[in-house]
């Protein structure tokens, strides 16, 4: 049976984010209250890969709360398709606040889910927001490594980059009479489109434009982006998270399983890094089965002894 979510809504900054409250199903399990937020990767939206996750994880008993990111889907934001990461870290803060003002969630059993560069969000975020007693990403980007090193940690993007800069900068120059910049289309249109490129790319543009397409998941961002997202380091401080419970979940063929590695090295007991053997980065947006029975494992195992 389909699970349909509340459609709720919270305030981020000056900004109001539309979200999905997604109901814990009591018959199964008493997770007593306990909440996740789950938070979209870039250029995505809470109905594609959130929704997936909210739905396995309300079956064994949570709350769950997807949304739209500032700038993107259904939520507010000028200009659009903007990624703002400093933004996108005070959306999963103000989620949480959101769900700290429930009646029916315990403030005490909340957590924290994110996917691809999400995943590199949710790190930043709980590093500093002690509200978040359990943080979990599947997928793991950290977007300000990815501008600078692309998906090889053994590369350097700077040229690229640079290219990006320059394109921001112009982006920004439109807003007084500069030539104007087009969005930066991050995958392909077509499946058509994809053959012939890395198998990175062909890997996202099956999933977004194959598995699990969305009208309101453009897949674009904004010029300007690039200036916000260089110098940005989700994992840096990962240390900060401990002694609350970290955990990153990679696939065997993800190219970019190396994050969840940089980000498990950073970070302090207690931590783990699990692996889905067989599974590509885009593959854990869908095939959500073995990742969701050990978020469901990690989840009550951080949360068992609050309260007690």
């Amino acid at each position: 049976m389909e699970i349909s979510p509340d459609r709720v809504f919270f305030t981020s900054r000056a900004y109001r984010l539309k979200a999905h409250l997604y109901r814990p199903n009591v018959t199964t399990r008493d997770q007593k209250g306990a909440a996740i937020v789950i938070a979209h990767p870039w250029s995505s939206i809470k109905e594609q890969s959130p929704a997936n996750y909210a739905r396995l994880l309300c079956k064994a008993g949570f709350f769950c709360l997807t949304f739209d990111a500032a700038f993107q889907g259904e939520s507010e934001g000028e200009p659009r398709s903007l990624e703002d990461p400093y933004q996108r870290v005070e959306d999963i803060k103000s989620a949480v606040t959101y769900l700290v003002g429930r009646r029916d969630v315990d403030s005490d059993r909340i957590g924290v889910l994110g996917i691809c560069a999400s995943g590199g969000y949710a790190s930043f975020a709980a590093q500093t927001d002690l509200r978040i007693r359990a943080c979990a990403t599947t997928a793991a980007v950290c977007v300000g490594i990815m501008a600078r090193r692309g998906f090889d940690r053994d590369s350097a993007n700077l040229d690229t980059l640079k290219g990006q800069l320059e394109l921001a900068a112009k982006d920004r120059n439109s807003d007084i009479g500069g030539e104007k910049v087009d969005l930066v289309k991050l995958i392909p249109s077509t499946l058509e489109e994809a053959v012939g490129l890395t198998e990175s790319f062909q890997d996202l543009t099956q999933y977004f434009r194959k598995r699990q397409p969305h009208k309101r998941a453009p897949n674009t961002c904004l010029a300007r982006s690039w200036d916000m997202m260089a110098n940005f380091d989700a994992f840096a401080f990962n240390y900060l998270i401990s002694p609350r419970p970290l955990l990153m979940i990679t696939g065997s063929r993800a190219a970019t399983r190396w994050f969840s590695g940089y980000g498990i090295v950073k970070a302090r007991e207690p931590k783990e890094l699990y692996s889905v053997e067989g599974l590509t980065h885009a593959d854990l947006y869908d095939h959500v089965d073995e990742a969701g029975a050990k978020l469901v494992d990690f989840f009550e195992h951080s949360f068992q002894h609050v309260g007690s």
